[in-house]
């Protein structure tokens, strides 16, 4: 009998340290009930689709599910195919706090930087 190795699949998205911390704050002080932090990219903005994230208070089970040590970070399986290989950072200066990404699936953006187009 031969056994069988599975490989621990790769997270469909990667979390810098600072998107981790950042999430660990919003869920410090998340609403009653919330489970988790979903990232979602809704169709809206000049290129068709943003990047959204949300309090969730169900998990979905076709949700890609991300363990973090401040919380459950949740991506939306509708939204997978676009964020495959993606890297999400915090970023806070004098000017602008918010989330970044680096989606390798990306193949324009807005002026503005708030939709994207696949």
């Amino acid at each position: 009998m031969t056994e069988t190795k599975t490989r621990a699949r790769p997270a469909a998205i990667i979390l810098t340290p600072a998107a981790e911390a950042r999430i660990a704050e919003l869920m410090s002080r998340a609403p009653e009930g919330a489970v988790g932090v979903k990232l979602s990219t809704p169709r809206r903005g000049c290129s068709g689709l943003a990047y959204s994230v949300d309090y969730v208070t169900q998990a979905n089970p076709i949700d890609e599910r991300i363990e973090t040590p401040g919380g459950t970070f949740f991506v939306d399986a509708g939204s997978i195919l676009y964020l495959i290989g993606s890297t999400m950072d915090w970023v806070e200066d004098d000017f602008t706090a918010g989330f970044t990404f680096e989606n390798p699936n990306a193949k324009g953006a807005c002026g503005c930087g708030e939709s994207f187009t696949v």
